[in-house]
C-alpha cells in the first residue's frame, strides 16, 4: 500500500553506511532519491511543518528551505541549518554549529521517525496537509462507495486503540455482499495511510487525500473505492 514516504533502498542504505564509514562521499543518486520536500509532524496529530530536502551542498551536510515555516508548530526545527545521512540508514537535521536539532531513524515499512516519548515523523504528505491522522480524528461514520457515489457499505471507525495497536470497528447491516464477505473487524493508521483489517487476514487499504477522506491504495488492485466521511 502507498504510504506517502520515500525511504533508500536497502541497497542503497548499505551502500551509504560504507561509505560514511569510510569517510568517502556520499553517491549523488542516494542524496537525489531522499531528497524532496516533506512534512515534519508529531505522531500524536498536531500541527507540524514542511521543509525542503535539497541537494545542494551546506556546512555539515546538504542545505535544505522552508525552515521558517516550522517557527510557530515546531520552532526547533526553525533552527535547522542543514541535513544529513547518520550511516545507519537514519537521517539527521543539524543546526549552524552542526549540533543535531533532530534523527530521525529507519522504521521497516512506515516513515522515518525520532525515537522521542511523541515522535516526530518524516514523511511526504498530501498538499495542503499540515498534521496527521489520529485514531481520535478518524472515528466517526465513514461512507464505503464507487467515486460516482454508488455506496457499498456505512464504516463506523471506534477510536479505542487495544494493546497491539489496532482499533475495532463496524459495518452497517446493509452493505454488498463482497464488503460483507471480507468481515472487517479492526483498523489501524500508519501515517496517511488507513488500513481495515478482519481477524483472519482479509484487509483494504485506503490512502488519505488532501481533503481528509481516503481512496483505495492502488496496490490492492481492483475498482477504484473511496472511505467519505459521513
Amino acid at each position: 500500500m502507498i504510504r506517502f514516504v520515500v525511504r533508500l533502498s536497502a541497497a542503497a542504505a548499505a551502500l551509504l553506511a560504507c561509505g560514511l564509514a569510510q569517510g568517502q562521499e556520499i553517491d549523488a543518486d542516494i542524496v537525489k532519491a531522499q531528497a524532496g520536500t516533506y512534512l515534519f509532524a508529531p505522531q500524536d496529530g498536531r500541527a507540524g511543518c514542511r521543509m525542503t530536502l535539497e541537494t545542494g551542498t551546506a556546512i555539515g551536510g546538504y542545505s535544505l528551505s522552508g525552515q521558517e515555516s516550522c517557527t510557530t508548530p515546531l520552532p526547533a526545527l526553525a533552527e535547522s541549518y542543514a541535513w544529513n545521512f547518520d550511516g545507519n540508514g537514519g537521517l539527521i537535521l543539524i543546526d549552524a554549529m552542526r549540533k543535531v536539532i533532530a534523527r530521525f531513524v529507519e522504521n521497516e515499512g512506515s516513515a522515518m521517525k525520532t525515537e522521542d516519548e511523541t515522535p516526530l515523523l518524516l514523511i511526504s504528505a498530501p498538499d495542503g496537509v499540515d498534521h496527521l491522522p489520529t485514531f481520535r480524528s478518524l472515528a466517526g461514520t465513514w461512507a464505503m462507495q464507487r467515486p460516482g457515489g454508488e455506496k457499498l457499505c456505512s464504516v463506523t471507525l471506534d477510536g479505542t486503540v487495544d494493546t497491539d495497536g489496532h482499533a475495532p470497528l463496524s459495518l452497517s447491516g446493509d452493505c454488498a455482499a463482497n464488503v460483507a464477505g471480507l468481515k472487517l473487524a479492526i483498523w489501524d493508521i500508519d501515517g496517511f495511510g488507513l488500513t481495515l483489517m478482519s481477524h483472519d487476514g482479509s484487509s483494504l487499504s485506503f490512502d488519505m487525500r488532501a481533503d481528509g477522506n481516503f481512496d483505495k491504495s492502488r496496490e490492492e488492485g481492483g475498482k477504484p473505492l473511496s472511505l467519505v466521511r459521513h
